[in-house]
C-alpha cells in the first residue's frame, strides 16, 4: 500500500517532469526565431526567391505570433491550458513539416505564418501551466529559474543548431527538427501534465479580439518595414501610427467590456506591469547581441555558421548558471526588483565592453568575456521577470497574463530590430561620407555601425534597470491566493 509520503514524493517528481515537458516546448518556440534565420540564405539559393521574399519568411512568423498571443492566452483560460498546449504543439509540428517540404517561397511563408499561429497557442499555455503547477515559492523560484534560462538561451541554441543542421544536413532540417521536439512534448504532455478544469466560461470579447489583432499586426508590420524601407516610408510610419491608435481603441474597449480579452487588472499590477516592460526593453537590447555580433563574427573574424553558433555557448552558460542559481534561489527571498535591476546593469556592462571590438580583435579577449557577462546578466533578468509575470494572478487569468509576457517580448524584439538596424545603417553611411571608398574603409564603417548598435543596446539595458528599480515592488512576490497546486503525475 502506497503511503502518503510516497505519494507526495511522486507528486513532486511529477511536477519536475512537467517542467521538462514545458521547457522543451518553450525551447522549440524560442529557438525557432533564430534557427531559421541561419538557414535562410541556403533556402533562398535552393528555392530561388528574392530578398523581399526572405524578409516575409521572418515577418510572416512575427506577425502571426505577436498578434495572436492574447487570443491564444485567453483561449487557454477558456477551453483548458493542456488542450491548447497540445493543439499548439501538434499544429506547430505540422506547420514545420510543411515548411521543411516547401517547394517554393509561397509554401514556406504559409508554413511560417502557421508556425506563428500555433506558437501563439503554445507559448502562453506553457507558461500558465508552469505558473499553476508550481505554487510553493521555493519550488516556483527554481522552476522559473530553469524556464527563464531556456528562454534566455534559446536564441543562442538556435544559432548553433541552425548552423550545424544547415552545414551537415539541409536547411529543411532547421524546420523538421521541430518534429522531434513536438513528438517528445506530446508524449510528455499526455503522461505528465494535468490541468485544472476550465472554470472561466465567459463569452469571448470579440471587439477586443479584433482590435488587439489588428493593432498588433499593424504595429509589427510597420516596425518590420522600418528595417527594410526606412522610417520615412509611409508603409512604416503609417502602419505604426495606425497600430498605436487601434491599440488605444483596444484599451478603451477593454475598460468597458464585461468579460475583457485582457483584464486591465492583469497589467496594472506593479509587479506584472514591471515584468512586461522589463522583458520588452531587454528583448530590444538583446537583439543587438545576437544579430550584430553574428555579423561581426562572420564578416570580420571569418567564422563559419557553426563556429558562430559555438561562439555563443559561453553566453548560454552564463544565462543557465545565473538563472538557475542566483535567480531561482534569491527570487523567493528578495523578489525581482534587485535581481532584474542588477542583471540589467551587468548586461549593459558586457555590451559596453563589446564597443572595444576592432578589425584585429580576437574572440578570446574581445568577445568571450563580454558574452559571459551578458549571459550572467540576462539570467538575472529572465528568471525573476517571468516569475513576476504570473505571480499573484487568479487562475482564470493565468493564460492571458502569460500571453502578455510573450507579447511584450515579441514587440520588444520587433522594436529592437527596427531601431538598431536603422541606427546601424545610418552610422555606416555617415562614416563613409567624405572618405575614399575601399575595402578597408568599408570594413571600418561596419565596425563603426556595430559600435553604435552596442552603445544603443547598453542604453536599452540601463533603461531596463531603471524600469525594474522603479516599477517592481520591494520584497518577495505575492503567491496566488487560489493557487492550490495542480499536481502532475
Amino acid at each position: 500500500m502506497t503511503t502518503l509520503a510516497e505519494k507526495a514524493t511522486d507528486h513532486r517528481a511529477g511536477r519536475w517532469w512537467a517542467l521538462v515537458v514545458l521547457a522543451m516546448a518553450q525551447l522549440m518556440v524560442v529557438l525557432d526565431g533564430t534557427v531559421v534565420n541561419i538557414a535562410l540564405p541556403t533556402a533562398q539559393a535552393d528555392l530561388g526567391f528574392s530578398d523581399s521574399g526572405r524578409q516575409w519568411v521572418i515577418t510572416g512568423y512575427a506577425l502571426a505570433f505577436g498578434s495572436l498571443l492574447l487570443l491564444g492566452g485567453r483561449l487557454s483560460d477558456l477551453i483548458g491550458r493542456k488542450k491548447m498546449f497540445l493543439i499548439g504543439l501538434i499544429g506547430f509540428a505540422a506547420a514545420s513539416a510543411l515548411g521543411g517540404a516547401a517547394n517554393g517561397i509561397e509554401m514556406l511563408i504559409i508554413a511560417r505564418v502557421l508556425q506563428g499561429m500555433f506558437g501563439a497557442a503554445l507559448a502562453p499555455a506553457a507558461l500558465s501551466l508552469l505558473s499553476i503547477t508550481f505554487s510553493d515559492p521555493a519550488e516556483r523560484g527554481k522552476a522559473f529559474g530553469i524556464y527563464g534560462a531556456i528562454s534566455g538561451a534559446g536564441g543562442a541554441v538556435g544559432l548553433l543548431l541552425g548552423g550545424v543542421l544547415t552545414e551537415y544536413a539541409s536547411w529543411r532540417w532547421c524546420l523538421y527538427v521541430n518534429l522531434v521536439f513536438a513528438v517528445a512534448g506530446v508524449v510528455g504532455a499526455l503522461t505528465k501534465l494535468h490541468d485544472e478544469p476550465a472554470a472561466n466560461r465567459d463569452r469571448m470579447d470579440w471587439p477586443g479580439v479584433v482590435t488587439s489583432i489588428t493593432g498588433l499586426v499593424a504595429l509589427v508590420y510597420g516596425l518590420g518595414n522600418a528595417e527594410t524601407d526606412g522610417w520615412s516610408d509611409p508603409k512604416t510610419y503609417g502602419f505604426i501610427v495606425a497600430g498605436l491608435i487601434i491599440l488605444a481603441v483596444f484599451v478603451a474597449v477593454e475598460r468597458r467590456a464585461k468579460h475583457p480579452l485582457l483584464p486591465l487588472r492583469v497589467v496594472l499590477n506593479r509587479n506584472r506591469g514591471g515584468s512586461y516592460l522589463s522583458i520588452a526593453i531587454a528583448g530590444a537590447g538583446l537583439f543587438g547581441v545576437f544579430l550584430f555580433l553574428t555579423y561581426y563574427l562572420t564578416g570580420i573574424l571569418g567564422f563559419s555558421p557553426i563556429q558562430s553558433g559555438l561562439a555563443f555557448l559561453p553566453m548560454l552558460g552564463g544565462v543557465m548558471i545565473s538563472a538557475t542559481t542566483l535567480g531561482s534561489l534569491l527570487t523567493p527571498r528578495v523578489g525581482p526588483r534587485p535581481l532584474a535591476t542588477i542583471g540589467s546593469l551587468v548586461a549593459a556592462g558586457g555590451l559596453a565592453y563589446m564597443t572595444r571590438l576592432d578589425l584585429d580583435s580576437s574572440y578570446v579577449t574581445g568577445v568571450l568575456p563580454a558574452l559571459i557577462v551578458i549571459g550572467f546578466g540576462m539570467g538575472l533578468i529572465f528568471a525573476p521577470t517571468q516569475n513576476a509575470a504570473t505571480s499573484g494572478v487568479q487562475h482564470h487569468d493565468a493564460g492571458v497574463a502569460s500571453a502578455m509576457l510573450n507579447t511584450a517580448q515579441q514587440i520588444g524584439g520587433s522594436i529592437g530590430t527596427a531601431l538598431l538596424s536603422s541606427f546601424a545603417a545610418s552610422a555606416a553611411t555617415n562614416y563613409l561620407t567624405g572618405r575614399t571608398p575601399d575595402a578597408q574603409t568599408a570594413a571600418l564603417a561596419q565596425i563603426h555601425s556595430y559600435h553604435t548598435v552596442f552603445w544603443w543596446s547598453v542604453a536599452f539595458f540601463v533603461l531596463c534597470a531603471i524600469v525594474s528599480a522603479v516599477t517592481f515592488r520591494s520584497g518577495p512576490l505575492e503567491v496566488d491566493p487560489d493557487a492550490a497546486p495542480v499536481i502532475a503525475h
